[in-house]
């Protein structure tokens, strides 16, 4: 009896070891440490990029909610995203069809702000002095482990979001059958990066197609599931950024890849979701998307072209406000800018003109 409680003693400590950053003390543990979980969610053949988004079915079956959390940092440029996503969120979370709960901003600056009462906030510590070495994303997946790990989530689905994301309207539970559904992102390339991510792929764990084109957002996935990427995550994240080579070579997107390659360590494959989301100026479109993500500069001459890679006549770029608040009543595009470009500026406008305080 007493060497199985020793023994239940050393799993518990690998366990809580394994969900702090300070586990990470070399590659080689690290592809020790990420075991392959059951492959209940693999799929047998590649995953689909377009889903129906209705079944005759689906209007009998009990409602799935999932609960969006968004990630931010303290300061002005993701709290004025955070304010007008949250805005936006409010208007669509009854609409028809909505399977939108909960709401929580992951604060990871470690401090609360002014504006815990307008948005459901978890102030999340960051990674120690150092750590995330100029790159504030890597303080995302240890926010989540913190958040699932203390926070008491409802629902049993999980959506991650972004601040510059804006809900055009209201969003189902896109996941089916176990699977997660994420958004298919054209720069993020395992083929392509194949020789640098077996560093934390190795062949044992299958081909590379295993790793989806995908980051961690948008995706709507399984709480529990969740539960056993986030750790994986983090410390793949960590790993990455100590490389030296990965570090160069994956740049900004880093933690979309760590998030991929744990997910697949996982044995979990996600479907393919085009429709999830839209990308102004370079989808023009709105179709049957669910959130519009604004991280590319809109940049247009007076006549309506795109000036791609030039600063427009008329433009708005998020990056233009990293230090103070956008005004309100932005100017609206010229006449033939793409329906993504003009809805985007309208939103983010209604938003400023009913938020309080918009610049305080």
């Amino acid at each position: 009896m007493g060497s199985v409680y020793f023994l239940l003693i050393i799993m518990l400590s690998l366990t809580v070891a394994m969900i702090t950053y300070n586990t990470i003390t070399s590659t080689q543990s690290l592809k020790q440490e990420l075991s392959v979980e059951s492959k209940a969610h693999v799929l047998s053949a590649d995953p689909v990029i377009e889903m129906p988004t209705h079944s005759k079915s689906s209007e009998k079956k009990k409602k799935r909610m999932f609960h969006t959390a968004v990630t931010a940092s303290g300061g002005v440029y993701n709290l004025w995203q955070c304010r007008i996503m949250y805005y936006w969120f409010q208007k669509f979370k009854n609409g028809p069809g909505s399977e939108m709960g909960g709401f929580t901003r992951i604060l990871h600056s470690g401090f609360a702000d002014d504006y815990m009462h307008e948005i459901p906030t978890f102030v999340a510590q960051p990674l120690s002095d150092g750590v995330d070495q100029g790159y504030i994303v890597l303080h995302r997946p240890w926010a989540f482990v913190q958040w699932l790990k203390q926070a008491n989530i409802e629902e049993d689905y999980i959506l991650m979001a972004e601040p510059d994301h804006i809900i055009i309207k209201p969003i189902p539970n896109l996941s089916q059958d176990g699977l997660p559904t994420a958004f298919p992102f054209f720069y993020i390339e395992p083929k392509k990066e194949e020789a640098i991510l077996r560093k934390f792929f190795p062949e044992e764990n299958g081909p590379i197609t295993n790793i989806d084109p995908i980051g961690n957002s948008p995706v709507i996935i399984y709480k529990e599931l969740l539960q056993k990427i986030a750790p994986t995550w983090m410390n793949v994240s960590l790993a990455m950024k100590k490389d030296h080579e990965a570090d160069i070579t994956l740049g900004w997107v880093l933690e979309m890849y760590a998030y991929a390659v744990s997910s697949a360590l996982h044995g979990v494959t996600s479907i393919l979701y085009k429709n999830f989301m839209i990308q102004p100026p370079y989808d023009m479109e709105l179709g049957d998307k669910y959130i519009l993500h604004y991280t590319y500069g809109c940049d247009f001459d007076l006549e309506g072209q795109f000036m791609n890679g030039k600063i427009g006549e008329w433009r708005f770029d998020k990056r233009s406000y990293e230090e103070t608040w956008p005004p309100r009543n932005l100017s609206l595009p010229p006449a033939g800018v793409p329906e993504s470009v003009v809805t985007l500026v309208k939103m983010v406008n209604e938003a400023t003109s009913n938020l309080r305080n918009w610049g305080s």
